[in-house]
């Protein structure tokens, strides 16, 4: 059975998961509408430090959030069942096409230092394509699977298990509906629910792990 420390560490990874894509997405402003590549170049060659650590930010805390993903699974003694074993596999795409976004901001960063044109417009290409994988495979890969787990556990209560069902058929639709029409603000704002559903799975974690320590301080066998 997960310790006290293990499950409060787990919500831990969490929090500091979505605060810290939430600062990566933050920390910087993007490029100018409809910019040129000269104007992106001078653009990243100004925010370079903070495209760097931004970059540093989303990386780590999507893995942090994968992480706490996996410690539902594994509290919920799901690890070698079928659900358990998807979430993992969700958590493993969710993060690979993290790196690969963050890879080509690094990439596009680096060729604008390095004054090579090609490499940022080729860099910037494939952001955007890789962005669109996201809501059409990432997000839907660990939000279905880790819904089915907590709606067979009692790691949380099982509203947050709906909810992760929805969100994930959310993003499927807004990802086929994202490879037709430019509806980018739509996948942001689900993205946004998305840490917003981490933030209150990791906070109801800690609390129920926090008072169920203070029932049996009062309560001792």
């Amino acid at each position: 059975m997960p310790t006290r420390r293990f499950r409060i560490l787990s919500a831990l990874c969490g929090i500091l998961g979505v605060a810290m894509v939430m600062v990566s997405f933050n920390l910087n402003p993007g490029p100018p509408a409809n910019a040129s590549i000269a104007q992106v170049m001078v653009w990243g060659r100004q925010y370079l430090d903070s495209i760097m650590l931004g970059a540093w930010l989303q990386a780590g805390g999507s893995f942090l959030s994968v992480v706490f993903a996996v410690a539902i699974v594994h509290m919920a003694g799901a690890t070698t069942r079928f659900w358990g074993a998807m979430t993992v596999f969700g958590g493993i795409v969710l993060v690979g096409v993290s790196l690969l976004e963050v890879t080509f901001y690094i990439d596009a960063a680096q060729g604008g230092v390095s004054g090579n044109t090609t490499t940022v417009s080729v860099s910037l290409d494939l952001i955007t394509t890789v962005q669109r994988l996201f809501p059409i495979l990432a997000a839907p890969a660990l939000f279905f699977p880790l819904g089915a787990v907590i709606l067979d556990s009692r790691v949380l209560p099982p509203v947050l298990g709906y909810l992760s069902l929805i969100l994930g058929g959310a993003f499927a639709i807004s990802g086929v509906v994202y490879l037709f029409a430019p509806i980018l603000a739509v996948v942001v704002a689900l993205s946004i629910i998305q840490g917003v559903w981490f933030l209150a799975a990791a906070i109801t974690l800690l609390v129920r792990t926090l008072r169920a320590s203070d029932v049996a301080t009062a309560h001792p066998a």
